[in-house]
């Protein structure tokens, strides 16, 4: 059931304050977050309508306040002012797509360039690899050997191979390093 009575006393640094109730009743306390959020603050003898509630500890509390005296003010805010721009063409929109299309498969390219290492170019029959990938492992036959440049490293860095029969350098050539 909704009351109305004036704003009889009002603390607005404390944010509180008791309303009179028209009817005869006893003052109604009343605490700011009760009124509404319209900006404007309670007014010592404004008229207002209301509901009693009673709290945890008997006290009787003003809720669901509302203020018919009081005048709407409208926001100060203005609104955007509507661009006189018009709307982009289709061309307008595809170019930024097109770029960003553009720069996107560059950088792939780039990305996949560095990404993936490339098979070196060919090589001749007669390179040595890297030393680690062969090591001297006590054979000396060409029979024993997988490849010519596994003939070559022998060869060249371990002691007691029989892989030259005539002395030229060219290790298993019948087998691997044939010319």
């Amino acid at each position: 059931m909704r009351i109305e009575g004036p704003l009889e006393k009002w603390n607005d640094e404390r944010g509180f304050g008791f309303i009179a109730p028209t009817k005869g009743d006893a003052e109604v306390f009343a605490h700011v977050s009760a009124f509404p959020r319209d900006g404007q603050r309670p007014a010592i003898g404004e008229t207002l309508t209301f509901e009693i509630e009673t709290d945890k500890d008997g006290n009787r509390r003003a809720k669901n306040l509302l203020c018919p005296d009081r005048v709407v003010r409208l926001t100060s805010r203005r609104p955007a002012p509507r661009s006189r721009h018009k709307q982009p063409s289709l061309f307008g929109r595809l170019v930024p797509i097109a770029v960003v299309v553009a720069l996107a498969a560059y950088a792939y390219g780039e990305y996949s360039r560095r990404a993936i290492p490339h098979a070196p170019a060919a090589v001749h029959r007669n390179d040595q690899p890297a030393s680690s990938a062969f090591h001297c492992d006590g054979r000396t036959q060409c029979s024993q050997m997988t490849s010519c440049a596994e003939t070559t490293f022998f060869l060249k860095n371990c002691p007691t191979v029989q892989m030259d029969g005539d002395n030229d350098g060219i290790p298993c050539e019948r087998q691997w390093c044939g010319k």
